[in-house]
């Protein structure tokens, strides 16, 4: 599912360039286009006054333009809360988040979240469920455009006319992405997107969404259980603690891109994230 705001999507109007730079350019490029998000004493409860659940616990976290984090934790900790209130679905309790020095207080087109499942309407085709955010804004007819060149950054123009119960759990997924990046957003909050795909295709769509962070310059914060994954894409990893989350490790992966899933360096911080998690023993 991709939203901005309810079930209905919006998204932000920026013409789409699909050249495809070249990775030493991709910071460049990152800089231009990416959102500085500013996290500054963020706690928050669920719940009655009676009886309240925190589920963060003083989070001070900054993600620079262009620059692409990843969240670890356990599962339940608050990760999923904190892509929530980053993107304006939700208030913090306590704290303060900002996009470019401004408060986000609620929902805005250039920052989209991208979950778990794609759900795409099976009614609709390729092409009508990525252009669902211009029709929703009414500049369909002159921005059509630019659903083409979603779809050809994904790879998928040539199911543009397909319907959802035609595709792979992979292509699904693409669809949502290129529904995401329609109209270029400055920060894709991404919500374990590949959780529910199968190994292999799991791995392909890693090295696709390196690929197109490298090329729209977006900035991006993820939210993953998989390490190994965390340390493929991000250039930073943050580690939470079971809730109320707090942040009990920060990893910087000095690796350029492409990565090598065997390199010893990745090896290393997998040991590393894994002990701030309590999981190194069986390593």
């Amino acid at each position: 599912m991709v939203s901005a705001a309810t079930s209905s999507p919006t998204f932000a109007g920026a013409d789409i360039d699909v050249t495809s730079p070249s990775i030493q350019d991709s910071a460049h490029s990152a800089n231009d286009t990416g959102a500085q998000i500013d996290i500054q004493g963020v706690s928050h409860w669920f719940g009655s006054r009676q009886a309240p659940l925190q589920v963060l616990d003083g989070v001070d976290l900054k993600v620079a333009p262009g620059e692409f984090v990843a969240l670890l934790g356990p599962s339940g900790c608050g990760k999923s809360t904190l892509l929530r209130l980053v993107a304006g679905l939700e208030t913090a309790t306590r704290g303060t988040i900002t996009q470019d020095g401004t408060a986000i207080t609620r929902p805005d087109p250039s920052r989209i979240v991208v979950f778990q499942d794609p759900t795409l309407y099976p009614w609709r085709t390729v092409r009508d469920n990525v252009s669902l955010g211009l029709q929703a804004r009414g500049v369909l007819g002159k921005e059509r455009h630019r659903v083409d060149a979603a779809l050809a950054r994904v790879g998928l123009s040539e199911f543009a006319d397909a319907f959802p119960h035609q595709l792979s759990g992979g292509m699904a997924q693409r669809v949502a992405l290129a529904r995401a990046l329609v109209n270029d957003p400055r920060l894709l909050v991404l919500d374990e997107p590949l959780g529910k795909l199968d190994s292999l295709t799991r791995l392909a769509m890693q090295s696709e969404l390196v690929e197109l962070w490298q090329r729209a310059g977006f900035s991006a914060l993820l939210v993953t259980h998989d390490v190994e994954e965390a340390l493929f894409l991000a250039q930073r990893v943050i580690v939470f603690s079971p809730r109320p989350a707090k942040i009990v490790a920060e990893l910087h992966v000095d690796l350029p891109y492409p990565r090598h899933r065997g390199d010893a360096r990745i090896t290393e911080l997998r040991h590393e994230a894994l002990r701030h998690l309590g999981l190194d023993a069986s390593w």
